[in-house]
């Protein structure tokens, strides 16, 4: 039977990645404040969780609009398949405006996540797609609004009755 790696996580490993999510600043000590250990404990648990493949890296998450990228849009691309894909997903490490590419069921081949300037610079990025030879075909939706953006994972069923969230954000265990 197939046991996951992420059941041998405790309720501690749980909260620790609960506070990265919600602070990937937050000291050493402040976790383990916040989770009942010592800061040495936790820097060898976070090493664990790091060395186990459940922490990527630790990431600033910037506003694109702030920074001149205005238009974001989601791309489906249908594409020779399955031949193509691995040569298209080396060609896509080069474009930076895409921020995610997802293999899909449906009508397209992959979904592209892509960030752009304006719509001449996501014209031309388009245009830079449609001449891969992988690429049958585009369809581009914009994105006039975002309601929620997250790069939180949902944690809760690692541990739901071991951890609980307070108003004040800070992580308690349950000791009973």
């Amino acid at each position: 039977m197939f046991r996951h790696p992420a059941q041998d996580l405790d309720p501690v490993d749980a909260a620790l990645l609960q506070r990265l999510q919600d602070d990937c600043k937050a000291s050493l000590s402040r976790l383990g404040d916040e989770v009942g250990l010592s800061a040495p404990a936790v820097m060898k648990r976070l090493r664990k969780l790091e060395a186990a493949g459940f922490v990527r890296g630790y990431h600033a998450l910037l506003e694109g609009r702030a920074l001149g990228l205005d238009i974001t849009a989601f791309v489906g691309l249908t594409i020779n398949f399955p031949k193509n894909i691995e040569e298209f997903a080396r060609i896509l490490e080069d474009l930076d405006e895409v921020q995610e590419c997802h293999h899909v069921t449906g009508k397209h081949s992959l979904l592209l996540k892509v960030r752009a300037r304006n719509t001449a610079a996501l014209e031309d990025l388009i245009s830079r797609l449609q001449r891969i030879d992988a690429v049958q075909g585009t369809e581009t939706n914009i994105v006039l609004s975002t309601r929620k953006e997250s790069s939180k994972l949902p944690l809760g069923h690692l541990a739901p009755k071991a951890i609980a969230e307070t108003p004040a954000g800070t992580v308690t265990r349950d000791l009973h």
